[in-house]
């Protein structure tokens, strides 16, 4: 299991949300190279970083933000947010991100995205933000008629790295993840998850490390590591510690 800390971006600043809306952000960092460093510094071994700007607008809008961050880790970053024709896909592949997450375009035009996950295996992965159960896009701004579940089977056979599964409700609010639904979805389908929304507590990264969590390839946190809530040294040795324990097992 990853953990992957996130960098949110809006207007070149490292920011938290409410539930997504651009209303209720809070500035954690004016610097997003700098918390990209210290993120890696704590150990992580990826970034995960959202364009907020560009998940509105539909294009990239945090470019250099993005650029910095790259320029100073060494660690993979994975990236959402305006990822919707291929030319954006493999300009910022092509900068050195090495995953990038299509969420809106996932709905909206599926065959671009089975596309881009064939000419570029391994670095396309699919965000599902689910509102009351339904895929939200264009920044969680409008709601489909699509389930989570619906969504992740139409890409099961397209070959993309991973499905990056958010609960709306949950997420920026420090209620703990949505368990029963993220893994309702990881087990419907092959694609590695990756949980995000609402991680709040090292108990949650407890709960992450249970045996019916093992089916998750990862979890995103934010603000719980921002503002002290959960400890990274804590976090990262009790996530080493299950991995020897399976590893010595198997």
């Amino acid at each position: 299991m990853i953990l992957f800390p996130a960098i949110d971006l809006k207007d070149g600043r490292c920011v938290r949300l409410i539930q997504g809306d651009m209303e209720q952000a809070t500035v954690f960092n004016d610097d997003p190279a700098a918390q990209g460093r210290a993120f890696q510094d704590q150990g992580f071994s990826w970034l995960h970083v959202v364009d907020l700007d560009g998940a509105f607008a539909g294009k990239p809008m945090n470019a250099a933000a993005v650029d910095g961050i790259l320029a100073d880790v060494t660690i993979p970053v994975q990236l959402g947010g305006g990822i919707r024709d291929m030319r954006t896909v493999e300009g910022w592949l092509a900068k050195g991100v090495a995953r990038v997450v299509i969420g809106t375009a996932a709905v909206r035009d599926p065959a671009f995205v089975r596309e881009a996950a064939r000419l570029h295996p391994g670095r396309i992965a699919v965000g599902i933000d689910a509102k009351d159960g339904y895929v939200a896009v264009e920044g969680w701004a409008q709601t489909s008629t699509l389930t989570a579940e619906d969504l992740g089977r139409r890409f099961e056979d397209a070959g993309v790295a991973a499905i990056v599964y958010t609960d709306i409700a949950r997420d920026g609010v420090l209620k703990g993840l949505n368990i029963e639904m993220t893994l309702a979805l990881a087990n419907a389908v092959s694609i590695p998850v990756i949980a995000s929304g609402g991680l709040a507590s090292i108990d949650d990264v407890a709960r992450l490390l249970e045996p019916d969590c093992a089916a998750l390839a990862g979890a995103i946190s934010g603000r719980a590591l921002y503002d002290g809530r959960i400890d990274p040294a804590e976090a990262l040795a009790m996530i080493a510690a299950a991995r020897a324990e399976r590893a010595s097992a198997s």
